[in-house]
């Protein structure tokens, strides 16, 4: 008989007859009854599978504990218990792997998010993880849903890169050359000739500048995929390999920049609530009470919008002590500066505009003051900065200004140079770190758990 996900069960009903095969999360009973409750990952509640002793063998009853996996074959039958409506009365049980009980470290009891992230290899099989990554899957398919139907490009973005352009710094190096003697030129420097590209490459920071590439030739594209960035940082906000979202769009002004970034947040929290409810449900209820309503609150209400200045205004006013005070106009902000104007000043989450060009990346157009630039970022509660982006600047002789003056090296960029060369349009983008979507989404306090397998420094297990 073909095999029946659980999820699938319970709007299934009574007197079907289903094979259904999943881990054993419990088991209790006495010599006349056995009862199994049943997860197979495709939803957190588990099925009660209802066995009778005396049609089993002794030594197999012995074999199915906490961690093992089975196929079970039966009928479905109205459960009286009450907290769920259907259980399966098993006619045929077959044990598919076991799992020694003295070592499977899932035993049915409270774990700590510290000690599941030490067994990363089986915390998926906890309701917690396996509703975290149920999620992830769903906002990754929301994420390509809304940008298919607004007739954008999926472009694929180098993930090895020859430039450090963006002035990100803390790379992870590629390469062939032994580590122990690589070849050295007369000067007694590394000979990156002599390397598999014949030059010095890296893990890519961002897909950004090849979107640039895109969106000038096909109008509107994103990008989707694993980034890296070598920041030795053990905060609860960082990773060092993570996955971006990154559209760019030609014909794109700042303000049709900013109406993209707001509907895409709407559209992929408002799916999460319509097509996540029970994974969103246990996990508001297990850890984090105002998740539902917090992510109610967002979809509903219009982003503030205002400039960096007026925001440096209101936070100056202010009666906080900060951690980082605010010095001056011209500083960068920080996470509490962020949280502040969402979550205490505004109650809303916040658009920031028109940031000091010194504090911004080369690339962002800058405004008439010719102090500051046309860049964007999306302020969220909980999180604080959760999207990045500008309008780019389109003009060749003032981008390359701006590199000049910002020690980008312009020879090795002609290529991004020449989008401005050869038929240049106003253009904007911005980049949503997927972890941090998940983060909002979740309701989780540590990035290290809304991805299957993080990396961080020290950390490149399983």
């Amino acid at each position: 008989m073909q095999r029946t996900r659980i999820r699938e069960i319970f709007s299934s009903q009574a007197g079907q007859r289903h094979t259904v095969k999943g881990w054993v999360r419990s088991k209790r009973g006495n010599k006349n009854v056995v009862f199994l409750a049943l997860n197979d990952g495709s939803c957190v509640a588990s099925l009660q599978a209802v066995l009778d002793p005396s049609q089993l063998d002794e030594n197999l009853l012995k074999e199915i504990t906490t961690g093992a996996s089975v196929a079970v074959e039966g009928e479905l039958v109205a459960s009286p218990g009450g907290q769920q409506g259907v259980e399966l009365q098993v006619e045929k049980l077959t044990l598919l792997g076991t799992a020694d009980p003295q070592s499977y470290p899932l035993q049915k009891k409270g774990h700590s998010l510290e000690f599941l992230r030490e067994i990363a290899h089986l915390r998926p099989r906890t309701n917690t993880f396996g509703a975290i990554l149920r999620l992830r899957n769903e906002m990754a398919y929301a994420i390509h849903d809304f940008f298919h139907q607004r007739g954008f490009v999926y472009l694929h973005t180098p993930l090895i890169t020859g430039s450090d352009a963006e002035g990100a710094g803390a790379m992870f190096r590629v390469t062939t050359l032994p580590v122990d003697n690589p070849p050295r030129t007369p000067e007694g420097k590394i000979d990156w000739s002599a390397d598999f590209f014949g030059t010095s490459t890296n893990l890519t920071v961002s897909g950004q500048l090849e979107g640039e590439l895109g969106a000038t030739a096909l109008g509107e594209i994103y990008t989707f995929g694993p980034t890296f960035r070598a920041e030795n940082s053990n905060t609860p906000r960082h990773l060092a390999e993570f996955w971006m979202i990154e559209p760019e769009m030609a014909f794109y002004e700042i303000e049709d920049n900013m109406e993209l970034a707001e509907d895409m947040l709407k559209y992929l929290i408002s799916y999460a609530l319509e097509h996540c409810a029970e994974d969103l449900k246990f996990l508001n209820d297990m850890w984090d009470k105002g998740l539902i309503e917090r992510l109610q609150s967002v979809v509903k209400q219009d982003f503030v919008r205002l400039t960096y200045t007026e925001a440096i205004d209101i936070l100056l006013k202010a009666d906080v002590k900060w951690e980082y005070p605010i010095a001056a106009w011209g500083v960068d902000l920080q996470s509490e500066h962020e949280r502040y104007l969402v979550e205490k000043h505004f109650h809303a989450p916040v658009i920031l505009t028109d940031y000091p060009a010194e504090i911004k990346a080369f690339y962002m157009k800058l405004n008439d003051d010719g102090k500051t630039v046309r860049a964007m970022d999306v302020l969220f509660p909980m999180i604080g900065e959760i999207i990045g982006g500008s309008q780019r600047e389109e003009s060749y002789d003032k981008l390359v200004a701006r590199m000049e003056a910002m020690h980008v090296p312009v020879e090795e960029m002609s290529w991004y140079l020449d989008t401005r060369r050869f038929g240049t349009v106003p253009h904007s983008g911005f980049g949503l770190g997927f972890e941090r979507l998940m983060l909002f989404v979740t309701g989780m306090g540590n990035i290290r758990d809304v991805i299957p397998f993080p990396r961080t420094p020290k950390h490149c297990d399983f």
